[in-house]
């Protein structure tokens, strides 16, 4: 199977493979659950961890990761990802017994490496020993194109080889409303970054197209459907309802999800931000009739409604705090 048929087809790379939980819907039959590992928590570092030791994960195997992180901008979280919730999802995965680890990203918003120096990202990988990759600096030939029938871009789209060819793909985004027509940025918008802006030798700009046309948020959806990750950390710990992605009003919901379906992951992120009072964009309707989340479940990429979702808690504040959001689902 060569890569573009990897890609066109229902492409997991590296997709962690977890015993799916049965839970009874209302109408008495059994669905497979999205296990949603939910935490209350002000600490980044110990909320990831348990987020992802109640999620069930056990081990990566010696697989090659890479990890993308949310760095559109240097702005401070939630405009981009805290360096402590990337050091702690290193620090797992090596526990996990990953193998090599690659963290990159593509910039939105400023020049990539530089973004990456704000953050300190380089010194971190060299002191936890993994590898870096700046998109923008990528040659022609570590682009592989993606273009499916009944997509919405025009030209398709193009990944990166060190994404395609990774061992699993491991996410970690943030909790955060989206200004310039995404509505929302959690897993499915951070997948924005790995697709190419321009490839070398191309003038097309994809971006370009995405922030233009009227369907930006099902096309944000659609670069979803070429990767599948192993598993996504959103770090809610603080949160914008309003603006976004880089600077907003400011809430701090202190939670940590872990999960590993993208659909279920945005949809509780979805909740809480309409449980803290967010834009007429993101509370409008239900939360499965939203663009980027009725696209995605319409690709197959995650859970087909609420009810699937499974909130998982280990601690009383927790457990409250997820009896508050579990009904917004359904809204």
């Amino acid at each position: 199977m060569n890569r573009r048929h990897f890609l066109t087809g229902a492409a997991a790379v590296g997709g962690l493979a977890l015993t799916p939980k049965l839970i009874t819907s209302v109408f008495g039959f059994q669905k497979p659950a999205a296990r949603v590992a939910f935490i209350k928590t002000t600490d980044r570092v110990t909320g990831v961890n348990r987020a992802i030791d109640l999620l069930g994960v056990h081990s990566f195997k010696g697989r090659d990761i890479f990890i993308k992180p949310n760095f559109n901008s240097a702005d401070t979280p939630p405009g981009s990802t805290h360096i402590d919730t990337l050091s702690a999802v290193i620090d797992k995965l090596r526990k996990l017994n990953a193998g090599q680890m690659t963290v990159g990203d593509r910039s939105g918003m400023g020049r990539t490496r530089e973004v990456m120096e704000a953050k300190d990202v380089f010194h971190l990988a060299k002191d936890a020993k993994v590898n870096t990759i700046v998109f923008d600096e990528l040659t022609a030939n570590d682009w592989v194109p993606v273009k499916k029938s009944g997509h919405h871009w025009s030209q398709g789209f193009a990944l990166p080889k060190q994404v395609v060819n990774a061992g699993a793909v491991v996410q970690t985004c943030c909790l955060k409303t989206h200004r310039f027509g995404g509505h929302f940025t959690l897993s499915l918008k951070n997948s924005v970054g790995l697709a190419a802006k321009t490839v070398p030798g191309d003038s097309y700009n994809y971006m370009r197209e995405l922030h233009g046309s009227p369907n930006q948020r099902t096309m944000i959806a659609e670069i979803n459907s070429a990767y599948q990750p192993a598993l996504i950390v959103l770090d809610g710990i603080d949160a914008f309802v309003n603006g976004g992605p880089d600077k907003g009003q400011q809430v701090s919901p202190q939670i940590i999800l872990a999960g590993t379906d993208r659909v279920a992951i945005d949809a509780v992120g979805v909740a809480l931000l309409r449980y803290y009072g967010t834009t007429p964009e993101v509370t409008r309707g239900k939360i499965f009739e939203q663009d980027q989340i009725a696209r995605a479940v319409q690709l197959g990429i995650g859970i087909s409604s609420p009810d699937q979702i499974d909130l998982v808690t280990n601690d009383p504040a927790s457990a409250e705090f997820a009896k508050k959001i579990r009904p917004l689902l359904n809204q």
